[in-house]
């Protein structure tokens, strides 16, 4: 009896698993000839369904992806920002930094503001 039982486990996973190969190739476009006009709408709708998800599928993930770029971009403009202040606010310490070395009193302005001896004429010397 539990031979009779393994056995006809065994032609039903066998049916099972010839049934499920044919329908892969079917879905394959193979082996299509011996399908009546029924099956092969059915199997029509089944592929125009899976091609749907497919479709909907790779739409989202192509979304999924520019919403990733975007926030990447407005972190990149964000920082590139940052960079054009600080640098800008580097310039402006430079210019300030070369004017402050630059001025510098005239040292020969500041000696010559009381009598030397080339501010006599040669004839007035005693």
């Amino acid at each position: 009896m539990q031979e009779l039982s393994s056995q006809q486990e065994y032609l039903k996973l066998k049916a099972r698993y010839d049934a499920l190969l044919r329908s892969q190739k079917n879905l394959l476009g193979e082996e299509l000839g011996p399908l009546s006009s029924k099956e092969l709408e059915s199997l029509e709708r089944q592929l125009d369904s899976s091609l749907k998800q497919i479709r909907s599928t790779r739409t989202q993930y192509m979304l999924d992806q520019l919403t990733d770029l975007q926030r990447k971009e407005h972190i990149l403009n964000e920082a590139n920002m940052d960079l054009k202040q600080r640098d800008l606010d580097l310039a402006i310490l430079l210019v300030v930094n070369v004017e402050c070395r630059s001025y510098q009193p005239n040292p020969i302005a500041v000696g010559a503001a009381g009598p030397s001896v080339n501010n006599y004429m040669l004839g007035w010397l005693p």
